[in-house]
């Protein structure tokens, strides 16, 4: 028996059940419910194959080729479905939770597992989660020029017990032009919507949740406009620190890559920087005197900082210079300063 069922009942499936995403491999790269296996009815080349016939000849000459690609498979699929299911329950979907899921779906049936399919299948799965990030919650934002270590101090609150999202990690990215250096491929942005769906649902929307200060994209990826604006809409935390240990933090943090790397990431702001800081700091690269690299690039993402305060939405800033190196002790500073802050329109948090 095969039991079909909404996008926010499927989604609860997670624990119990082994999502199986249907569709062809290059759909699935493209995006995919988290957690999901794939286990493609058709390949790439055989669902461009029916796309075709059924454009050309109609619904019926599609489905008998879908046949006669499918059924000398249907072994293959059980055996990859015996591989990678955790359990006999299986949550299926494809693209609109039509064929392809249903196919499927009466295979794994009557091989004698639980089936459960999603109602308009992935289709219906990216319009809910694009809904849900239009809930309101409790945001705190977390901001400060480059280098004031906020992903560090993102990380000391969650060990605190408080709510974080890190919108850099899930992006792969930690924004700036440098933000690609040590880090893994970037997801697509479906991929990355989807992941931080997932984050975002697991929050406890009674309680507070942080998130740092990003601009609209975090390397390719964009933030959903729905998070976006609570970004920009919500009180913002600003941290301050010593310009000279935002260099050391710098320079700790990105000396050690390739010269050509850092080149590179220097050629894309060079307008920004404007010629002569350019080539100063491409002459102190090739010198490795990295603290003056990063101070003369520090002074162009001060200065973009500046503008994109300048046209925050919401002007409730509270500014908290920071004392010391310490990630922890600057977790617990801004605690206290929010504490303190209860009777200031901070009620809510």
């Amino acid at each position: 028996m095969v039991l079909k069922t909404d996008t926010g009942t499927f989604l609860d499936l997670e624990k119990t059940h082994s999502f199986v995403d249907v569709r062809s491999p290059g759909e699935f790269i493209s995006g995919h419910i988290p957690g999901a296996v794939n286990i493609s009815l058709f390949a790439d080349d055989e669902r461009a194959l029916i796309g075709t016939l059924y454009h050309k000849q109609g619904r019926e000459p599609a489905l008998l080729k879908g046949l006669d690609i499918a059924l000398p498979k249907v072994f293959h699929y059980l055996d990859e479905l015996k591989k990678k299911a955790r359990s006999d329950n299986v949550a299926i979907y494809c693209w609109r939770g039509g064929m392809r899921s249903e196919m499927m779906s009466e295979v794994f049936s009557r091989a004698g597992y639980h089936v459960t399919l999603l109602e308009g299948g992935y289709k219906a799965y990216r319009h809910y989660i694009r809904e849900s990030f239009g809930r309101k919650a409790k945001i705190v934002v977390l901001g400060g020029y480059t280098g004031c270590g906020k992903t560090d101090i993102l990380k000391e609150l969650s060990m605190l017990g408080e709510q974080v999202i890190d919108l850099e990690y899930l992006a792969s990215h930690k924004g700036s032009v440098f933000g690609a250096l040590g880090q893994g491929p970037q997801p697509g942005n479906e991929q990355f919507e989807n992941e931080l769906y997932r984050i975002w649902a697991g929050m406890d929307f009674r309680r507070r949740i942080w998130l740092e200060d990003e601009s609209r994209s975090i390397g390719k990826v964009a933030l959903p406009p729905p998070v976006y604006d609570q970004i920009s809409n919500n009180r913002l935390i600003e941290v301050i620190l010593d310009k000279n240990q935002r260099i050391n933090r710098l320079v700790s943090e990105y000396a050690g890559y390739d010269k050509d790397l850092l080149e590179d990431a220097l050629f894309r702001i060079r307008e920004g920087l404007g010629g002569d800081r350019y080539n100063l700091a491409i002459r102190a690269l090739s010198e490795s005197d990295f603290r003056m690299v990063a101070g003369t690039v520090l002074e162009y993402y001060d200065k973009a900082y500046r503008k994109a305060i300048e046209k925050r939405p919401n002007k409730n800033i509270i500014s908290l210079e920071l004392k010391g190196i310490s990630p922890a002790t600057h977790a617990k500073a801004i605690l206290a300063v929010l504490k303190k802050s209860k009777d200031d329109g901070l009620s809510g948090l």
